[in-house]
């Protein structure tokens, strides 16, 4: 019995990982070879930026990084020690952030965007332009919209870098070695962040809690209220006001990974984008 699990527990290791078929076959099409994926991080969040992870391999990029994951299906420690492996195995790599008052004010999806066009300027200003982008996923929230007449006379949100054909791939975070690469320096970047701002408000644990809607951080809002750091715009406990609410099906709270163990208990009635 015990050998029978531990083959069945080893073969499963090995479906978890992702592979580079996907990206490989993307970089036969593109001038260079050069093939980005991108993840995000903090979405669901009621605190803290949002962030987003851009990670790019080239034809002489070689054997993926052993251990790389999804990082939701890593516990901390391994995620912080596959970040140098994974940064020396990338051709180039970059991690932006919108803030939580940027979120505020454009709304996620528009942060999510800035994010990424952020993490693709700072890719440009090394000279690094993937000639295709895989996004986890089934919306493209990366490239810009079409603007309409009234929107077209308005000046951009920000800057805009060059967005290069996004292949949008469901679960390419568990599938995709690039992705799963950019969704690990995104997250430990993130984590680091929130890490920092909890010394300022140690009330709100978001050392612990990386500001998703655990309990104690919920307990903290109600008694304290919001902070500067907190997405006024959502519904949060405390404020007394009601959020605008505009909720994407794929704006879900990101669940606690195998590290972050806080429940994510949200009262009845309460909704995040």
């Amino acid at each position: 019995m015990s050998a029978r699990t531990t083959r069945r527990s080893a073969g499963s290791t090995r479906r978890l990982a992702p592979s580079r078929a996907f990206e490989r076959e993307l970089a036969e099409s593109v001038p260079g070879g050069l093939v980005a994926g991108m993840d995000e991080v903090g979405r669901g969040c009621l605190a803290g930026p949002v962030s987003v992870g851009v990670v790019v391999v080239g034809p002489a990029t070689g054997r993926t990084p052993a251990g790389l994951r999804d990082s939701k299906l890593l516990t901390p420690a391994a995620r912080e020690r596959l970040v140098p492996p994974v940064r020396r195995w990338a051709f180039a790599s970059a991690v932006a952030h919108a803030s939580a008052a940027e979120i505020d004010e454009i709304g996620i999806i528009a942060a999510l965007r800035l994010a990424g066009h952020r993490a693709l300027g700072s890719l440009a200003a090394d000279g690094v332009v993937p000639g295709a982008l895989i996004l986890d996923g089934s919306h493209d929230w990366l490239t810009p919209p079409q603007p309409d007449l009234f929107e077209a006379l308005e000046p951009p949100v920000a800057p805009t870098a060059f967005v290069p054909p996004v292949r949008m791939r469901v679960k390419a975070d568990l599938t995709c070695s690039v992705v799963a690469a950019a969704s690990v320096l995104a997250k430990c970047e993130r984590d680091g962040l929130m890490r920092v701002l909890h010394d300022d408000h140690p009330d709100f644990d978001w050392a612990s809690n990386k500001g998703y809607a655990a309990p104690e951080h919920l307990a903290a809002l109600r008694e304290l209220g919001p902070t500067v750091l907190h997405r006024r715009s959502w519904r949060l406990p405390g404020t007394g006001e009601d959020a605008l609410l505009g909720v994407d099906p794929d704006d879900a709270v990101e669940p606690a990974d195998a590290g972050d163990r806080a429940a994510l208990s949200l009262e009845p009635g309460m909704m995040v984008p």
